[in-house]
């Protein structure tokens, strides 16, 4: 034997009937605390610094990453554009 219910209700709802405590109250608590985590954390943040430890020591530069970056680009450029349109 099978018996099957469907039951329209929102999340809200279903946890009122299971007698779950109402936890929205402090899960807007932790966003606000985390928004502001986050935002206290964005001021002077400086990229450089995160990508530092993973980087080769030659690689280190800031001048040199844009330069091997614009190198890169044009390296690119020069494959993707036919001869003849070079100037």
């Amino acid at each position: 034997m099978k018996i099957k219910f469907d039951i329209e209700a929102t999340p809200q709802e279903l946890r009122t009937f299971f007698g779950l405590p109402d936890v929205e109250p402090l899960q807007q608590e932790m966003m606000n605390i985390i928004r502001k985590n986050m935002s206290a954390g964005m001021e002077g943040f400086d990229p450089t610094a995160l990508l530092k430890p993973w980087l080769p020591s030659h690689l280190q530069s800031v001048d040199f990453i844009q330069k091997a970056f614009w190198q890169g680009f044009q390296n690119t450029a020069d494959m993707i554009t036919p001869k003849s349109e070079h100037k």
